[in-house]
């Protein structure tokens, strides 16, 4: 995904928006915790910089995307005092330095309490009985939609995004080898095109070494890449407004369990890697994910039950003397190391607004800009974010039908449900009536699986408003079909290709090759029906 700031292009961006870091749903998952124990134990300031920086993005973030984010309470079992003691007294120290950037204090649970509102944790672990539950805020987010509507809201404030973009070489000014530029290919239909720029900005993610190199053969490497792995289970294994975290597994990793968009996502492993486009979890990684989460739930916890498992890469900063990747800084490292190529990498999503504040800041020094106003986007709500009230939905689900076509042709009035018009809302915001009236007026109202709320509607939408150019665009990164129910976003291939085939005019070739590339995407999900796997325990 490339931005170029429109009027000469004072700087352009090229970034990997779908894969510049895990796959993860939690805007600041325990980690604030952690760095916050880092902080006290180690006397570190520069820790404690991070949680109060931390906290102010992730107050931010939830204000200017209401729909696309909110509060969700996280719980962790205590199985001695010593454990309920550590950690309120921990989470308390958490509330104090949040300040006015708390989203709801923490408390504890007994543990009957702990169990009615989270039925499914268990009440005995490793020989010793539940004490009890300390539950914190955090925020939660649809990281796909998020993303979708950063790329939009630029376009709105006048940059060009282009989809399906690819740096092949730069462009350098002959008389002093300063970056100019950039030579694209576009993915799709392969042609090259040149764009000229004061400043390039390098936001590629795990792939921000690979464009340095462009540019200079022997720079050296910014960030150590790390495998994140998650698996999806059914909605049952947790309550719908509550997640489950253990600050510490026997192996002294976190994991955790949190409903997410309708079922339960676990994770997450921390393990060197390599770098691919399409990353594959190991089965040993899902095993000890099962393993992990199965010592603090009364539930059997099944490898038939996962629907989706995938391993996502995050571009962790490198220090020197790190030995491995929990030790590398999870902050952001801006730099200019060839004139002319600003690059940015590290951090985490929580803190994007500020990453991309500190990288546009360098962009302005390296080209001895002059813009006419500061940074805005504070306060900055993103598109379908302004006006959007938590009862937005109840317009759709009162005004408007879901009109299907069966598969004999006919079309069909079908009620606008509740979880439909929930889903709607809150993946598209205040432009949600956009997608119903498509729904409702074309006859692209029917789901595109069973038991999933999207719609065919929102396949003809993100085609026209959302740079969706492939199938996989909208099974993974305009919705999360694929992460969530890889065999459903499988079946779904057909009709997905159908209505982009329509809307972008595709031949029957270019069918074929959307078919295929589609179902290599999900070759590398491994849920319980395409992996290998000997089901013993689970």
């Amino acid at each position: 995904m490339h931005i170029y700031q429109k009027k000469n292009f004072p700087f352009c961006i090229f970034m990997n928006l779908w894969l510049n870091s895990l796959i993860s749903c939690l805007l600041h998952y325990f980690t604030g915790v952690r760095y916050l124990e880092k902080a006290v134990f180690n006397l570190d300031y520069g820790q404690l910089k991070l949680v109060f920086h931390a906290l102010e993005e992730r107050k931010q973030v939830i204000d200017n995307a209401p729909h696309l984010c909110h509060a969700l309470p996280c719980m962790t079992p205590c199985f001695d005092w010593f454990e309920v003691v550590y950690y309120w007294m921990g989470l308390k120290m958490y509330d104090l330095v949040a300040g006015p950037r708390l989203l709801h204090l923490s408390r504890y649970y007994s543990a009957q309490e702990s169990l009615e509102l989270f039925p499914t944790l268990a009440k005995k672990g490793k020989d010793r009985s539940l004490r009890g539950t300390v539950v914190y805020y955090d925020g939660q987010m649809n990281d796909s939609r998020l993303n979708v509507a950063l790329a939009c809201t630029a376009a709105l404030a006048g940059a060009a995004v282009v989809n399906h973009a690819e740096v092949v070489s730069f462009l350098k000014d002959e008389a002093n080898e300063r970056i100019i530029g950039a030579r694209i290919r576009d993915n799709l239909s392969g042609k090259e095109f040149d764009a000229y720029a004061k400043v390039v900005v390098n936001a590629a993610g795990p792939f921000c070494d690979s464009v340095r190199k462009m540019a200079k053969n022997d720079a050296q490497p910014m960030i150590c890449p790390s495998s994140g792995v998650h698996v999806v289970l059914p909605d049952y294994y947790s309550p719908e407004g509550m997640g489950l975290i253990v600050p510490k597994t026997k192996d002294g990793r976190v994991v955790f369990m949190l409903p997410w968009l309708g079922r339960t996502v676990a994770g997450t492993t921390d393990s060197n890697t390599t770098i691919t486009l399409l990353p594959e979890p190991h089965e040993d990684e899902i095993q000890f994910i099962l393993d992990a989460i199965s010592d603090y739930l009364s539930v059997k916890v099944r490898r038939t039950d996962v629907l989706s498992a995938w391993s996502g890469i995050r571009p962790l900063a490198i220090e020197p003397s790190a030995k491995n990747t929990e030790s590398i800084s999870r902050d952001h490292v801006v730099c200019e190391d060839y004139p002319g190529l600003v690059t940015i990498t590290g951090g985490k999503w929580t803190t994007y607004r500020s990453m991309a504040e500190d990288a546009v800041d360098a962009a302005i020094k390296s080209g001895k800009l002059s813009p006419t106003n500061g940074c805005f986007t504070q306060n900055l709500r993103l598109i379908g974010g302004d006006g959007w009230e938590p009862s937005s939905f109840t317009v759709l689900a009162q005004q408007y039908v879901r009109m299907k076509r069966t598969y004999g042709g006919k079309v069909v009035p079908g009620v606008m449900d509740t979880a439909t018009a929930k889903h709607l809302s809150h993946a598209y915001g205040t432009l949600a009536e956009r997608v119903a009236a498509i729904a409702q007026n074309e006859g692209l109202g029917k789901r595109l699986a069973h038991g999933y709320p999207f719609l065919e509607a929102e396949v003809a939408y993100c085609a026209r408003n959302e740079y969706c150019g492939s199938v996989v665009d909208f099974i993974a990164r305009r919705s999360r079909l694929a992460f969530l129910d890889t065999d459903a976003a499988g079946r779904a291939l057909p009709r997905v290709i159908e209505i982009l085939a329509n809307e972008h005019s595709w031949d029957k070739a270019r069918q074929k090759q959307e078919l295929e590339s589609a179902k290599r995407f999900l070759e590398t999900f491994k849920s319980s029906k395409n992996a290998q796997f000997h089901d013993g325990k689970h």
